[in-house]
């Protein structure tokens, strides 16, 4: 196949890049770029995307012998991924900007732009696996490292785009394994670093690079009875779960700490409460799509049984599932609202984050967190 293999500059992708070449693909290296920022640089591993990553990515592909070009997608990566990422922090969500990459970047505009050259394939080196049912159809499924398992932020794809997609790494047992054959290729990023943090927030202060992006207006802090216990600085510069920061006036009865329960915008106010009131049992998504084709429950609007993970190194944890159709013609699987109750409550679900479903191994599909709530206490 004619394979485009995305070159993030680290040692995953590069490793991915040689497997396809090694499998007999014709293979041709493309790294993206972000960010407009020419004096971007990556300190230890925090960040990608930067200019440094761009001369590795590069350097691996000279060692496979392989064509390398740069793409600059950074007009449409500050569109849907950072503008998206500052829209929901302003209306009091809490965004993972790792999926909207994926689902937009990724395997949206860089698979579009690959199809239209005509490329049968992306290959990438994220940790997950694709399976074909005695149909053929494609499911995604976690990878043989759960460790490293990156199918969470991969539940985006859709059914089209697994067609295309190859993730040479699915199998391989361990990173150490991963970086041993990048050093007997010759890959100079053998030892690099994996990256972490928001790539376009390399110093990891969110709130410090949301306060010049975020008209922040000082507001109450409450507790569940809606007391006033202090004032924030911008109630946007929160998050749900959090507890260092509040700088509360008035402390709890108890005496114990108190974590942010609830943000609202509308109000600019932000609510806490005692760390039992952060469990969550039941979840309302939005924007949902199917990993693959959806199972036969989805269809019908039937309950199913399912594993929920609402972080990407979250434990998945037993629930029971069903879309509840919200728009007209009653197709439960192309328009709805997935409503997730969980048999093991979570903490410090919030707003805007991602719910990815599985079953097993495999992942059915993803939806945004609309609301999330406890169904063993009145809402507040």
């Amino acid at each position: 196949m004619r394979v485009l293999a995305a070159m993030s500059g680290g040692v995953d992708s590069a490793v991915a890049a040689a497997r396809a070449v090694e499998a007999g693909h014709d293979v041709v290296g493309v790294h993206l770029a972000l960010s407009r920022m020419p004096g971007t640089l990556r300190t230890g591993s925090r960040g990608c995307c930067t200019i440094e990553d761009s001369r590795d990515a590069w350097r691996a592909c000279d060692v496979l012998g392989i064509p390398y070009y740069v793409w600059d997608f950074s007009e449409r990566f500050k569109e849907d991924v950072v503008q998206d990422f500052i829209d929901e922090y302003a209306a009091g969500r809490t965004p993972n900007p790792c999926m909207r990459c994926n689902e937009r970047i990724k395997f949206a505009a860089l698979l579009e732009k690959a199809i239209a050259l005509g490329f049968d394939a992306v290959c990438t080196g994220h940790y997950a696996k694709v399976i074909e049912d005695a149909d053929g159809n494609r499911e995604l499924h976690r990878a043989a490292d759960w460790a490293k398992d990156q199918s969470y932020v991969l539940g985006v794809l859709t059914h089209e785009q697994l067609k295309h997609s190859m993730f040479p790494l699915a199998d391989t047992p361990s990173k150490a394994e991963v970086r041993a054959e990048a050093e007997r290729r010759g890959l100079s990023v053998a030892n690099k670093p994996d990256s972490h943090d928001i790539c376009f927030i390399p110093d990891g202060d969110t709130a410090g690079w949301l306060a010049e992006k975020i008209d922040m207006t000082t507001g109450d802090i409450v507790d569940e009875t809606g007391t006033k216990v202090g004032e924030h600085p911008g109630a946007n510069a929160f998050t749900v779960g959090q507890r260092r920061g509040l700088k509360l006036g008035t402390p709890a009865a108890d005496g114990k700490p108190r974590f942010v329960l609830e943000i609202r915008p509308k109000e600019n106010k932000v609510v806490v409460g005692p760390e039992a009131l952060l469990a969550i049992d039941e979840i309302r998504g939005i924007k949902v799509s199917w990993a693959g084709l959806p199972i036969a429950e989805v269809e019908t609007g039937g309950e199913f049984d399912c594993h929920a993970q609402v972080r990407a190194h979250g434990d998945p944890v037993p629930a029971t599932a069903r879309m509840e159709v919200t728009g007209h013609g009653g197709d439960a699987a192309a328009a709805g609202q997935l409503v997730v109750r969980l048999t093991t409550p979570l903490r410090g679900v919030a707003p805007g984050q991602t719910i990815v479903l599985y079953q097993g191994s495999r992942v059915l599909g993803q939806a945004t967190i609309d609301a999330a709530r406890s169904l063993q206490r009145a809402e507040l």
